[in-house]
């Protein structure tokens, strides 16, 4: 398995079009969430994406500081394939998107939100709650940051 990491303009149209159908089967089918995945945002993000062969089992956009949020660089639409769960992946995607963050970025400090049932993986990361629960596409969410 290799990690990839590309701007948006970089991407294959094989690789767009897979990571497209991974997050409309996880984040719209699976959890049940009728929502905009094409925010218009893709296109300011680097993508990240872990590969076994030709299959896309684990991806994350991340987003320098002010592409995103002003002051904060971004991750998001954090996701491993159903078929590689338990695994380790996830964990693994989120250390590389971190590195890379800190290596390209400079070590900005970054702002996410994040679905509340998954607080304390993201506080393995040194991310700190840092507002009161909301709802984001009906699903809870907090934002975090971690310094």
């Amino acid at each position: 398995m290799k990690f990839t990491f590309s701007p948006f303009r970089a991407l294959s149209l094989t690789d767009l079009y897979s990571i497209l159908q991974l997050r409309e089967q996880v984040f719209i089918l699976e959890q049940t969430c009728l929502y905009n995945d094409l925010d218009g945002k893709d296109n300011r993000a680097y993508h990240a994406f872990l590969k076994e062969n030709d299959t896309i089992v684990a991806y994350a956009r991340f987003f320098p500081k002010g592409a995103f949020y002003e002051d904060y660089t971004s991750i998001g639409r954090v996701l491993v394939h159903p078929s590689y769960r338990n695994k380790g992946l996830a964990h693994r995607l989120i250390q590389e998107v971190l590195k890379k963050i800190e290596i390209d970025f400079e070590k900005a400090p970054i702002k996410i939100s994040a679905q509340t049932y998954l607080k304390a993986y993201y506080e393995q990361y040194g991310f700190k709650k840092i507002s009161a629960e909301y709802l984001e596409d009906d699903i809870p969410h907090i934002l975090m940051i971690k310094v």
